[in-house]
């Protein structure tokens, strides 16, 4: 209780302007707690999306992780739509690369909005509180100035003393704020780092299935190009076969002469 009240008498001796760096306190305090708790839930959202789409792709199931991410709004869902897009339309894997680049452009400033704001009140809070100290310190030496010579020594350590507390709360929201601006700076690149740790790896998987794809083909028609020659090899066989027994050859000609002379 004794320092509840220690708190409203600091704050009601500092003077008028201890209220603007409240309502600046007030207002870096709600977008501070907006912005976490939407990176939080991203960070939640992100990761069990992730979880689902990561053994569909090592499936090679595309469709259906196409089907899935167009269901969902999460920044993973968001990144991998448009490499999951291409994936079905082109084979190189910087055309994959080069849209979920354009994807991460438009994801990193929807995490990064507002945030900005957490350090612009910091800055504020502090130079208020400079701005009351200064004001404090000019109303004090011009009361000091018609004051009695005797009362000017306690009268204007009293005076600073009261202006100092303008500073004080200034620099206490001040410092708040930028810790909290650090730290959700620090939520932010974490996500950031996932999702290009993601792109990575959903590039790798589309890579290999692609390789994996065209080496079948390659198979395939390697196979069918041995049956095809196979095939042409019979025909040609069977042909040369049936021209023998229809022409029959010189030798067997002459014995037949050499029979009918005999």
């Amino acid at each position: 209780m004794d320092f509840f009240n220690s708190v409203i008498a600091f704050f009601q001796t500092g003077g008028a302007f201890m209220y603007p760096i409240l309502v600046v306190f007030a207002l870096g305090a709600a977008v501070a707690i907006e912005r976490y708790l939407r990176l939080v839930y991203e960070r939640h959202t992100n990761r069990s999306m992730w979880d689902k789409l990561q053994p569909i792709l090592n499936s090679g199931d595309f469709d259906r992780a196409r089907n899935l991410v167009s269901k969902d709004n999460s920044g993973v869902s968001k990144l991998l739509a448009m490499g999951l897009a291409r994936q079905g339309a082109v084979r190189r894997r910087e055309d994959i690369e080069i849209a979920m680049e354009e994807s991460m452009m438009e994801i990193i400033p929807q995490l990064e909005k507002r945030t900005p704001y957490v350090a612009l009140f910091s800055n504020i809070a502090t130079l208020l509180g400079l701005l009351g100290t200064i004001m404090g310190l000019i109303e004090a030496f011009t009361a000091v100035a018609n004051a009695n010579p005797a009362e000017k020594a306690d009268l204007l350590s009293a005076s600073i003393s009261v202006a100092m507390n303008t500073t004080a709360f200034g620099l206490m929201v001040g410092i708040t704020l930028l810790i909290v601006h650090a730290l959700l700076n620090s939520l932010t690149g974490e996500i950031v780092d996932s999702l290009e740790m993601v792109s990575v790896k959903a590039l790798n998987i589309i890579s290999i299935s692609s390789r994996r794809r065209r080496d079948v083909e390659a198979e395939e028609k390697a196979e069918k190009a041995a049956d095809s020659i196979k095939a042409d090899g019979a025909d040609a066989g069977s042909e040369g076969a049936r021209a023998d027994a229809e022409n029959p050859s010189a030798e067997a000609k002459k014995d037949e002469q050499a029979l009918e002379n005999a």
